[in-house]
């Protein structure tokens, strides 16, 4: 146990019983803990391999490469479409924790495999999303923001193709694009200040 990580447990107000469970359970099977993103983090060989974090209606164990586990039981699940290597198992009680612990240990264990056997998971390029009708239109029109956007990381690319597709409307869409045109033309990711 890292003590550095205690206080995640000890503010718990809600799940902690099943925190304490998950916690025990990452630690049997020769984990290193550590705090990460305001979490326990259990890693093997310094690669993330699962992380505690909880939510209102349940408490999660998220396994960094869950896409690449077999998933036999069918327990994982990815949060959301975009997801793409992360899958979570979720609990809402102490006793599917106790009654799930020797499955929870062999995805554990899988999960130590993958990362020992160097697999990686294949992340979608920049050519795998949809430029929206919205945002092609500005590109096609405005020859300086088509280059600008050319210039960016695939990342930022990947960021604001992602942002401008989200909304359901072509006016939200619209408004989006109009927005971040500006910052798209000073080398900027939509998340940038």
């Amino acid at each position: 146990m890292n003590p550095k990580v205690d206080w995640f447990f000890n503010k718990a107000k809600q799940w902690q019983d099943e925190y304490v469970k998950l916690r025990i359970i990452a630690l049997d099977c020769g984990l290193t803990e550590e705090l990460k993103w305001g979490c326990p983090c259990y890693t093997f060989n310094k690669s993330n391999i699962v992380l505690i974090h909880g939510f209102k209606e349940y408490c999660a164990f998220l396994f960094f490469k869950g896409a690449l586990l077999n998933d036999a039981d069918g327990i994982l699940i990815q949060q959301t479409k975009d997801v793409q290597s992360g899958r979570q198992m979720r609990f809402t009680n102490i006793l599917e924790i106790v009654d799930l612990e020797p499955v929870i240990k062999a995805y554990i264990y899988e999960a130590i495999e993958v990362e020992k056997a160097g697999l990686k998971i294949v992340r979608k390029t920049t050519a795998d999303y949809d430029v929206p009708a919205e945002f092609q239109s500005k590109l096609d029109r405005i020859p300086a923001l088509k280059t600008a956007f050319e210039a960016l990381t695939p990342g930022r690319q990947r960021g604001y193709l992602y942002y401008f597709s989200q909304p359901k409307t072509s006016k939200t869409r619209e408004a989006r694009v109009e927005k971040y045109i500006p910052q798209i033309l000073d080398g900027k990711g939509v998340d940038d200040v």
